[in-house]
């Protein structure tokens, strides 16, 4: 296996795909780069170089620089869609989802419903989503929970870089609308990616990276590696903790969720959304009305609070879930009495 960053598992994958299938195109906003910059064409790749090399090899008709109007991009991708394309749109910072909420709620999501399975829409919608990298309020939301509550739309948070080419390969051959979340600061994690160019990982199929008999820790993107620390660290002392990576929101493998808790008995899930109708408080919801039997311990769920995301860096580091934030929700569960 080859061993690669996140963001480059993002644009083999997107490479790979379009020499297979000449209908699967990309656009979006600065995806080309290096428009009015030195260097010309690609001297930059998208603001995240998750594009770089795409337009040499593929040209202008299959790699679309697009105007900053996310609501045209997003309705571009569902015309193409429409057409037989299978297009890859890039709206770069989610947090501007609200400015082409129509064309992806109301339009994306609905074609194969209301037009009675007679059609498909096949579009990939990437978007760099999270906070850490000190961007503010307006440029490092987690908007996942409310994608994953639209019916009609995957969503998918890869958390590795092999997860980036398994689920993005998926994305890009599934004939429905799927959202496709990439952390921004995960673009620069390197790990093992398989060389397969057939490697697929279906949706639905949470990944468990760490096995323990006391303690259920659900989560996924950025805060993964945080729940592993708090696993690696505790199993020091003796204390198990299965941690589930769910890959997918929509669909969601409650069947590993539940499995898990029938066994541990205690359930924590760490997410980067605000608390209120967050996906902490679906699954924490699911499991008591699903496992409540098994239940030694309330469900807990480490959220950030409810405010917009600082800027200072001090209060941005306040603000995210952290180790010792997850440690302590383990051993509160764990002397629940």
């Amino acid at each position: 296996m080859a061993k690669m960053m996140y963001r480059d598992a993002v644009v083999s994958t997107i490479a790979e795909e379009m020499e297979r299938d000449e209908n699967v195109v990309c656009l979006g906003e600065d995806i080309v780069g290096g428009m009015g910059t030195p260097g010309g064409p690609e001297a930059i790749g998208g603001i995240w170089s998750t594009s770089t090399g795409l337009f040499g090899k593929f040209g202008a008709d299959r790699v679309i620089d697009t105007p900053i109007s996310e609501s045209a991009i997003m309705g571009a991708a569902a015309g193409l869609a429409l057409s037989g394309k299978r297009p890859i749109a890039e709206l770069m910072f989610a947090d501007f989802i609200g400015v082409s909420l129509d064309q992806i709620w109301n339009q994306l999501a609905k074609f194969r419903y209301m037009f009675g399975g007679k059609t498909k829409c096949p579009a990939v919608i990437r978007m760099a989503y999270g906070a850490g990298y000190n961007a503010a309020a307006q440029h490092s939301q987690a908007v996942h929970q409310i994608l994953t509550g639209m019916p009609g739309l995957k969503v998918v948070m890869p958390s590795t870089p092999a997860d980036v080419k398994g689920l993005l390969r998926t994305a890009i051959r599934d004939d429905d609308p799927v959202i496709f979340l990439e952390h921004k600061a995960l673009y620069g994690m390197t790990g093992e990616v398989p060389d397969d160019k057939e490697y697929m990982i279906p949706f639905g199929h949470a990944r468990l990276t760490r096995a323990g008999q006391d303690v259920t820790i659900v989560s996924t993107g950025l805060l993964l590696g945080f729940c592993e620390a708090v696993a690696d660290k505790l199993a020091a002392e003796g204390i198990g903790c299965d941690v589930i990576d769910l890959r997918t929101t929509s669909p969601i493998d409650e069947e590993a969720i539940l499995d898990s808790v029938e066994v541990t008995g205690r359930l924590i899930v760490v997410d980067e959304a605000p608390p209120r109708c967050s996906l902490a408080s679906d699954i924490c919801a699911t499991v008591a009305e699903k496992a409540f039997a098994a239940l030694k311990a309330p469900p807990l769920s480490v959220n950030p609070p409810h405010t917009p995301i600082p800027f200072a860096r001090e209060l941005e580091s306040a603000y995210l879930p952290s180790t010792d934030k997850i440690e302590a929700a383990v051993r509160k569960v764990l002397s629940y009495r």
